[in-house]
Order: C-alpha cells, then sequence, then structure tokens
C-alpha cells in the first residue's frame, strides 16, 4: 500500500500534508482513474501545506468559483431514464425525460429553457411530476453545479480520507459533512481538490436534510479544466433506486445525465473577430477576378439558398448548438463521399456535414448541409449505421428538397435563443421522406457499405423496440423522427436484417449515450473519443440508448498546438469499430 506522510505536530495538532510518498498506490475506489503509481502522470509536487491552510484555500478557491460562475451563461442539457426491471438486460427505460435551457446563477439559480416549459431549477420541477407523481427540489439539480452557495468551514466538518488520481491530475479526496444545526440543507459526500491551486474537481453525494415531502438526488459532478487555473461544471450523473429515501412511499428509480457547454459563447458573441482584422494598405482594394462578373439565373438561385444556409447554420453556431467546423465533420464527409463516388454523384454546391450538440436522435439538412445530432452519432454501432443516416439525408440533396430560402433575409434570424426551436425547423413532409428512404437504400446497395447492412437493420429494430418507452431520446426538435408514424425509415434494410438477440452478447445493435463523441465545454469543439474495446461480460452490459455514468479522464489545460493544415481531398478515415462500450 502507498501510505501517505502525515506529520503530527503535536503542539498545535495540526495536520500536515506533504508530497512523500512511500510504496505503491493506496487502494483506490473503482471509480479512480490511474491510481497506480506506476501508471501516474509526472506532476510537479505541491508544497507541503497545513491540512487547515489546504481547507481555507479551497474555500476561497470554491467562492471564486461560484463568483466566476455568476457571470457564465452555459447551455445545460438534462436527459432523465426511468428505469424498470428487464429479464433479459437487468433493466432497461419505461420512459424518458429531456430538458434544455441556458443556465444563470448570478442571482439564484435558474435557466432560461428552449423547450417551452418552465426552467430546469425553478421552486419545483413540475415537468417531472409527469413521471414520479411527487415534487423535485430544485437542489436535485441546480445544486449539482454549484456544491453550496455558502461554502464556509464553519457549515462543514473535513476529513482527510486520501490522493488519489483522476487522470492526469492529482488530487486530495476529502470526505465532507454538515454540522449539526447549520440550518439549511448541506451537501453531505466526497469532493476531490486538484493539489496544485486547490480547485474542487470532482463532488459526488447527496444534501442533508433531507426535507419532509421531498427528496434530494444522489449525483456525481465533475469539473474540466478550461482554461489556466479555471475549472468549470462538464458532467453531472445523478441516480436514484432507493425506495426508502422516498418519503411518499413510491418506488424511485432513475439515471440522469446533464452536460453543460457554450461557455465561451459570450466571446462569440462581442463579435471578438473584429478585432482581428488588419488593414494593410490604404489604397483601394481591387476585385482580382478577371472573368466575368455577371451571374447567370442558376447561379443567383445557387447564392440565394447558400446565403439561408449560411445564416441559418451561422445562426445555430452562434447560440451553442451546432460545433464548430472540425475533425468530426471531416470524418462524415468520408462517408458521404464513399456514397457519392460510388454512386457516380457530382453535387453542386458540395455537401457539408455538421454535429448539432444535443442528445436527442435526429438528422436533417440545411440546403446541402448535413447535420447530425451528438447523441446519434454516440448510438450508432458502426460505420454502416453512419452511412444509413448519412444517405438519407443525402439523398434529400440529390432528390433537389429544397431550403426554405426565408431565412436568406437576416431579419428572419432576430430572434431570443430560447425560441430557436419555435422559429427554425427543417422537417420534410411524409412523400419527401418516403422518396429519400427509397433512394437512400439505392445509395447504400452501390456503396462501399452494401454487404454490411445488417447491423443498420439492427439498430432500426432496437429503436423500434425501445420506441414506446423512449420517446423523448428519439423526438427531434429540428429535423424529421428517425420514427415515421408506425413504423421507421429505411422499412428494407429492417427486413433484410437478422433477428433481434437481446441474450446474446456480440450482438451490438445500438450503443450506450456517451459511446463516441466527447465536446469542448469551452469552445464547442467535438472529437471522438479516443478508447480501448471491452470484451462484454454479460448483455447486460450492452445498455442500448442507456444513460451511463461519467468519468471523464481529467487533464490540465495546455494552449493548444499549431497543426498543420489538412487536406479537404483527403480527410481521416472514419472508424471502423464501435467505440469501447
Amino acid at each position: 500500500m502507498r501510505k501517505l506522510t502525515l506529520a503530527l505536530l503535536v503542539a498545535s495538532s495540526t495536520l500536515i500534508i506533504t508530497a512523500s510518498l512511500v510504496g505503491q498506490a493506496t487502494q483506490a475506489s473503482p471509480a479512480a482513474q490511474d491510481v497506480k503509481t506506476a501508471n501516474a502522470p509526472a506532476v510537479k509536487p505541491p508544497v507541503p501545506i497545513a491540512f487547515d491552510k489546504a481547507i481555507d484555500l479551497i474555500v476561497d478557491r470554491e467562492s471564486r468559483f461560484v463568483e466566476r460562475m455568476r457571470g457564465m451563461h452555459p447551455l445545460v442539457e438534462t436527459y432523465i431514464q426511468d428505469m424498470k426491471p428487464d429479464a433479459d438486460l437487468g433493466s432497461a427505460p419505461q420512459r424518458d425525460e429531456y430538458f434544455l435551457g441556458r443556465l444563470d446563477v448570478s442571482q439564484g439559480t435558474k435557466d432560461v429553457s428552449f423547450l417551452g416549459h418552465p426552467g430546469l431549477w425553478r421552486s419545483t420541477v413540475d415537468k417531472l411530476t409527469s413521471i414520479y407523481s411527487l415534487k423535485f427540489l430544485p437542489l436535485g439539480f441546480a445544486q449539482m453545479v454549484l456544491l453550496d452557495n455558502n461554502f464556509d468551514r464553519r457549515s462543514y466538518t473535513f476529513s482527510f480520507v486520501r490522493r488519489e488520481f483522476l487522470g492526469e491530475v492529482r488530487c486530495l479526496v476529502i470526505d465532507l459533512q454538515p454540522k449539526e444545526d447549520v440550518g439549511e440543507a448541506k451537501f453531505l459526500g466526497r469532493i476531490w481538490v486538484e493539489d496544485q491551486d486547490y480547485n474542487i474537481v470532482r463532488f459526488n453525494g447527496t444534501y442533508y436534510p433531507a426535507p419532509k415531502f421531498n427528496i434530494y438526488f444522489h449525483f456525481d459532478s465533475w469539473r474540466l479544466n478550461l482554461r489556466p487555473g479555471v475549472w468549470l461544471p462538464a458532467y453531472i450523473y445523478s441516480e436514484e433506486s432507493d425506495a426508502k429515501r422516498n418519503p411518499l412511499g413510491q418506488k424511485l428509480n432513475f439515471k440522469a445525465q446533464t452536460r453543460l457547454w457554450g461557455y465561451d459563447l459570450e466571446k462569440y458573441l462581442k463579435n471578438s473577430e473584429f478585432t482581428e482584422i488588419q488593414v494593410e494598405s490604404t489604397e483601394p482594394v481591387k476585385d482580382q477576378n478577371t472573368g466575368a462578373l455577371d451571374t447567370s439565373p442558376v447561379q443567383s438561385q445557387r447564392a440565394w439558398e447558400m446565403q439561408a444556409e449560411e445564416n441559418a447554420i451561422e445562426r445555430l453556431q452562434r447560440i451553442g448548438l451546432i460545433a464548430p467546423p472540425g475533425d468530426v465533420d471531416k470524418v462524415l464527409q468520408t462517408v458521404v463521399n464513399n456514397l457519392q463516388v460510388t454512386n457516380n454523384l457530382d453535387v453542386e454546391p458540395e455537401v457539408r456535414a455538421r454535429v448539432l450538440l444535443t442528445t436527442p436522435l435526429e438528422s436533417f439538412t440545411i440546403g446541402h448541409t448535413i447535420v447530425i445530432s451528438r447523441g446519434l452519432l454516440d448510438v450508432l454501432p458502426d460505420e454502416a449505421s453512419l452511412a444509413m443516416v448519412l444517405a438519407h439525408e443525402l439523398s434529400h440533396i440529390v432528390l433537389g428538397h429544397k431550403l426554405d430560402t426565408k431565412m436568406a433575409f437576416n431579419d428572419r434570424l432576430f430572434f431570443p435563443d430560447e425560441k430557436t426551436f419555435e422559429r427554425m425547423e427543417f422537417a420534410r413532409d411524409p412523400k419527401d421522406e418516403e422518396a429519400a428512404d427509397k433512394k437512400a437504400v439505392e445509395l447504400l446497395n452501390n456503396s462501399p457499405y452494401k454487404d454490411k447492412l445488417s447491423t443498420p437493420g439492427l439498430f432500426l429494430k432496437m429503436m423500434q423496440l425501445r420506441a414506446q418507452n423512449l420517446g423523448q431520446l428519439i423526438r427531434p426538435h429540428m429535423g424529421n423522427s428517425l420514427k415515421e408514424g408506425s413504423g421507421f425509415r429505411m422499412a428494407a434494410l429492417v427486413n433484410a436484417s437478422p433477428a433481434l438477440d437481446l441474450k446474446d452478447k456480440n450482438q451490438i445493435a445500438a450503443l450506450p449515450l456517451g459511446g463516441r463523441v466527447k465536446v469542448d465545454p469551452w469552445s464547442n469543439r467535438v472529437e471522438l473519443l479516443k478508447t480501448k474495446p471491452v470484451a462484454l461480460a454479460t448483455a447486460a452490459e450492452k445498455m442500448p440508448f442507456e444513460v451511463t455514468p461519467f468519468f471523464p479522464r481529467l487533464t490540465r489545460w495546455q494552449a493548444p498546438s499549431v497543426q498543420p493544415a489538412i487536406s479537404e481531398s483527403a480527410p481521416p478515415a472514419p472508424p471502423s469499430q464501435p467505440p469501447a462500450q
């Protein structure tokens, strides 16, 4: 066992925490990452500090964090699954709920909802009562972001547990217990504090004491180092399965993921790009194009459509719903190119691809841009399944299904962020959807994926199986649903696929949520997860479409290095294997 050298000052009875480590790593909880000294990254050892002094620094840092959050307005998304026992998989979702809003803690904790119902963190979360028939206090969700609005050492007993690595960050692990007669409910649980600047990077527990007719959720809240010395909330997992904690005697069994992103939108919205413009000469600027300057009617129409497309995408990126262009887009375009080349398609203007940052499973086109949600990318089991989704959207473009060009007028986009889903809709009528399905099957049968279409069919079968229980997950907010009436897209693929076997651990029809993509909460950029394949022990570990806990690998912020330009003619190849589950 690794032993922490704890020097006890006899005169003052003050615990001293030093950087001296003896032997091997302390046995950590299963949640710990890279706990073994042999695998731990080299870090600058902290200066020895008294435990009381460390507590003072932690309290001071948390106070600064709360003040910083008052000026932040990130997007916050919560997706909840109410669970039930399942004979084949151990448990399965029986209903779900979804929330999306912009968080504001400047004057108490509240939000501005994008979905047309009361905010996430109001005095009671009325929307949840349709699931559980009881009220949930705001501390059940809002305080998952803030440990305590009034965090001070007078209200808590601090108990040092050990040191532990979370990814590359060495932390002090400290248990917190509220003192008697502190009045309001306080956090009860464990905190992880990085040992350089003493920021809280993770806290896990609940609030105590519980009120008579309500409950406080258990939760696990993670912060990421998004800028030098700045740790901000990014992921929160909450779960309840203990009926004894329910004062109304109802069984409470749910899992929920909360994600936050869009912290740097304030800079984006303040026209920072204007300050980067450099005037190189006072001479009049002349058009360098020596060719014909007039445009044909066809070119004018295409330019008008492109203007509407660009306006819509820019608006969605500005408010944090679409990710900035990046490598994941190039992966998607690789699959699109495979479909175009093998079908001898020459589409003008060229087809692009972008990522919608929300969880609900949806895809749609904005002109010649294919948009696919992060949640849908997460659960698709392989490249052929991704090709199925992209082929459907590419078919809309090939068949000439147009974008409503009303958004070419910029004033159409002057509306509050929370009205986005009302004002920007890209759904197609049933006839266009049916035609796109038929064309997509044709494209796939002529593509490199023609011999791999059994998995896309299984994915659609699993979606059919879960559709009744996951209405919020498969409900689109801007495009069309994978579910069409009583059926689903690509019925031909469903009919040609093998039987769905939930007990077969090797048959992966759909991944859990969070299985493929991660988002930088500061810049909104997305990238594919880098994980090792994991052999499943039982069929219960398949967890199709399910919520799972978060365990991000914590790292300290580093300035991004300058990368060489990537040729658009040779984008990186998409993954051929599903990520680890």
